[in-house]
């Protein structure tokens, strides 16, 4: 009986699916670092100089931009659904069809970015930027269907 047992349990096969592990990119110099198509969820960017980097298509879904410098880094078609971009410099930064839904923006620096199709529900913004985005808002988001004039709650 115990070699049947054993012979049984020596058979099974187990599958065990990938997790993507959160990395730690606290305070490091990613200037135009390439980052595209990756999936980054959970990880921390905090005070990041990323640059002109490239996150275009990337998950970013919980990543931590906290002070984060993100000027002119190209985040189209990004996930960041639930992310931490307080106190982050998005200036000149291409958010074409972008998910934000969720992320905590508070004081943010959006100036000169591209907003295209991206989707801003239920993201915390100060007044001015809220009225600064407003004033370029267009498009709709093709994975959430929302028009980014809508979830900027522009009126």
């Amino acid at each position: 009986m115990c070699l049947l047992l054993s012979l049984s349990i020596a058979s099974l096969s187990f599958v065990v699916a990938p997790i993507a592990l959160a990395d730690n990119y606290n305070k490091e110099f990613l200037v135009e670092a390439d980052f595209s198509g990756r999936d980054l969820t959970d990880s921390s960017f905090t005070k990041a100089n990323l640059r002109g980097a490239n996150l275009s298509g990337t998950n970013l879904q919980g990543v931590s931009f906290f002070g984060a410098n993100l000027e002119a880094a190209n985040l189209e078609g990004a996930d960041l659904r639930n992310a931490t971009l307080d106190a982050a410099r998005m200036v000149n930064a291409n958010l074409t069809n972008a998910v934000l839904e969720g992320a905590f923006a508070f004081n943010t620096k959006f100036n000169g970015a591209t907003i295209d199709g991206a989707d801003f529900t239920d993201v915390l913004l100060r007044q001015d930027m809220q009225d600064l985005l407003c004033g370029v808002a267009k498009g709709v988001n093709p994975v959430t269907g929302r028009a980014t004039r809508e979830t900027l709650e522009c009126y």
